[in-house]
């Protein structure tokens, strides 16, 4: 079984930088897709932002795009999301997921793995 470690959230004012990190071990080449999803409590899990990890490239959503980048060190077996200019409607807790992806690469639907995720809160 995968296993997905984030770390790096914590409290930052608006306007401010994070980036996140997910260290992946055990890892099984049935799954094609490392992604970030956020989540607010009480409200469904938001893609984020993925990577294609046989090639291809990232994909960030419409709604964090220009602010947010994803990007992986394969040495270090670790995924990154770096967020820029954050904004207080960023706050939730952010997860690492793992998947065999068929059809749309941002759906929690198509992750089978997931680390316990990391808080990020932004105030204004």
């Amino acid at each position: 079984q995968v296993e997905l470690v984030e770390s790096g959230g914590g409290s930052v004012q608006a306007g401010g930088t994070l980036t996140l990190s997910c260290v992946v071990s055990k890892w099984t080449y049935n799954y094609n897709y490392l992604a970030w999803f956020r989540q607010v409590a009480g409200k469904e899990r938001e893609g984020v932002a993925c990577f294609p990890t046989a090639g291809g490239l990232p994909l960030v959503h419409e709604s964090v795009k220009g602010r947010f980048a994803i990007s992986r060190d394969n040495a270090k077996s670790t995924l990154y999301l770096q967020m820029n200019n954050l904004k207080p409607e960023t706050t939730a807790r952010y997860f690492c997921a793992a998947g065999r992806v068929i059809g749309w690469v941002l759906g929690a639907a198509n992750y089978a793995c997931w680390g316990q995720g990391t808080q990020v809160t932004v105030s204004s």
